[in-house]
């Protein structure tokens, strides 16, 4: 069956029965209908929070043929309540660009899987829409002010670094130019769209701990400068209140459930490519609060979202993980060896050997962090005993454990022994996390660190713009940020063709974007782009709805 058939035939249960056992009566959550809710702020718990165990899951670098990261978080989970373990898993919402482009939803797949699954790939509570109404807003506001004659900030047309976002890939949107038509239809200067996911709002609603810091964050985005080259922030043009205002319901957290039954919270979306790639701080100290184990996990690779989760997410809130499952499956290796997309079903032995330096590196990146690692083999009914061993082979070999799970197939019975390893990680007391470097180090010394310690490049290379980028962030005194880089999640380089484990390349930074309200600098690599365009042919054109309402194609 497909993955939209299994959900289908689940018996939800009421989301008034799973807030209770989660931990927090039915009558304090707001219901989204049957089996949607959103979760009060007042039921976070910091010292509940302080005794929970979090665990990452995180993965080796992703392939078109698809890693389960999600499905293994969900799966392990399961796992972990099957042990009795009262475990939650926190996750990030689905955007719409990816379900009609061209990886699908974010729901887990097979057996380990959120529900209601169409709802939570299909707009869900709203959150995304708050978030781009409110980052709307302000370029609104932006461009009013630069109309208005008698509430003008003067602001340099030429400065504004604002644009607009949506919540689906459009690459023709990635270079406008706004305020044509005349001189009642604004002052025409150049923009463009950003995906909702990478909008600093998304940002700074995953990385706020309640209401007050939201809206101050708001107030801190850089808009741009004035003639005079003053610098302008968004307090500056009292817009926070009114962003705000907007986000009311959509920093709360979603509560829905797995199909097991238990607890599942879902909040906020940021890509691990050009944004955090973790879900929202407040969810995730919402499920420690209430769990003796919390599962989350960070987007693509352990390059991307797992080095964001630990240098920026665990550094802002004061979070420690006890684990990182280490998501890793026989296609992708094979697919990192050399083999072609084609044949990643058929037995290669041989290109699964070449392809394992690239899972060797992200253990010794998560070795940095001075976290203890669990691999786990995300089994698929093409996978062989002999290649399973090769992998087992190497974890014996690091003295890490390793467990098959399968996930998909069988759901939480499939995790039972990656579950068992992980609770013996954890009391084992062996994690001792620590962050890659320092906020206050330079900016440069920073993405040095990430680019030659996680990513493995020799060094790195600047544009004249990102040069101008690192003076403009040394005037505003915005040094001690920590930085949040965007690059292929394809490649452990900034050059998607480049797979396994690539040596002796440079890290060129276009340039550095700031984002003030978020807390950290955007630098920005290779050819990675904000906007993502659709494929030749888009998941859209196989998404269907009939006159009962009943809903084909989404995966």
């Amino acid at each position: 069956m497909t993955d939209l058939q299994i959900a289908k035939g689940v018996e939800l249960q009421p989301i008034s029965s799973i807030s209770e056992k989660f931990g927090i009566p039915a009558d304090a959550i707001e219901m989204y209908g049957k089996y949607k809710a959103k979760l009060p702020l007042k039921a976070i718990d910091r010292d509940k929070a302080g005794k929970s165990n979090l665990i990452l899951v995180s993965a080796i670098s992703p392939t078109p043929a698809g890693e389960g990261k999600t499905t293994m978080s969900i799966g392990l989970s399961e796992g972990l309540n099957r042990l009795s373990k009262k475990t939650t898993v926190v996750l990030r919402e689905p955007s719409l660009g990816p379900v009609f482009g061209i990886k699908g939803g974010a729901t887990g797949g097979g057996y380990a899987q959120v529900l209601p699954m169409e709802d939570i790939n299909l707009h869900f509570t709203g959150d995304f829409a708050a978030i781009e109404k409110a980052h709307n807003l302000l370029a609104a506001i932006i461009d009013n002010n630069i109309q208005s004659k008698t509430n003008s900030l003067l602001l340099d047309p030429r400065t504004i670094g604002w644009k607009r976002v949506m919540d689906m890939n459009d690459r023709s949107l990635r270079h406008i130019i706004v305020g044509l038509g005349g001189t009642t239809s604004g002052v025409p200067r150049e923009t463009g769209f950003d995906i909702t996911a990478a909008s600093e709002i998304m940002a700074i609603l995953c990385l706020a701990e309640n209401l007050s810091n939201l809206k101050e964050r708001l107030g801190n985005i850089f808009v741009g400068y004035t003639y005079d080259k003053k610098p302008i922030y968004a307090k500056d043009l009292k817009a926070e209140g009114a962003m705000a205002v907007l986000l009311k319901d959509a920093i709360k957290p979603n509560l829905v459930q797995t199909i097991e039954g238990n607890p599942a919270i879902i909040h906020g979306g940021p890509f691990a490519n050009i944004a955090q790639g973790t879900n929202s701080v407040i969810a995730t100290l919402m499920g420690m609060s209430h769990s003796d184990y919390t599962v989350t996990e960070a987007g693509f690779g352990f390059d991307l979202g797992a080095e964001k989760f630990f240098d920026i997410k665990c550094k802002s809130a004061g979070l420690k993980p006890k684990a990182v499952v280490l998501t890793t499956t026989i296609r992708a290796l094979k697919y990192h060896g050399g083999a072609d997309l084609k044949s990643l079903t058929e037995p290669n032995v041989e290109a699964l050997r070449k392809g394992l330096p690239n899972l060797e590196k992200h253990l010794e990146n998560i070795a940095k962090f001075q976290v203890i690692p669990v691999i786990a083999i995300n089994k698929f009914t093409s996978d062989t005993e002999e290649e399973i061993a090769v992998i087992q082979e190497l974890a014996a070999s690091k003295g890490i454990r390793v467990a098959v799970a399968d996930v998909w197939a069988k759901g939480g019975e499939g995790a039972l022994d990656l579950a068992q390893k992980v609770i013996d990680v954890v009391d084992s007391n062996a994690s001792n996390f620590k962050p890659l470097y320092d906020w206050k180090s330079s900016v440069t010394d920073k993405i040095a660190t990430i680019a030659t310690e996680i990513y493995g490049a020799e060094y790195v290379d600047y544009t004249a713009k990102a040069k101008a980028n690192l003076r403009k962030i040394a005037d505003l005194g915005l040094e001690h940020l920590p930085v949040c880089i965007a690059k292929t999640q394809k490649s452990l380089s900034d050059n998607p063709a480049l797979l396994g484990r690539p040596k002796d390349f440079i890290i060129t930074v276009r340039e550095i974007e700031i984002a003030v309200g978020a807390g950290f600098l955007i630098p920005i690599t290779g050819d990675i782009m904000r906007m993502p365009g659709l494929p030749a042919h888009p998941s859209s054109e196989g998404i269907d709805i009939n006159d009962a309402g009943e809903i084909t194609g989404l995966f």
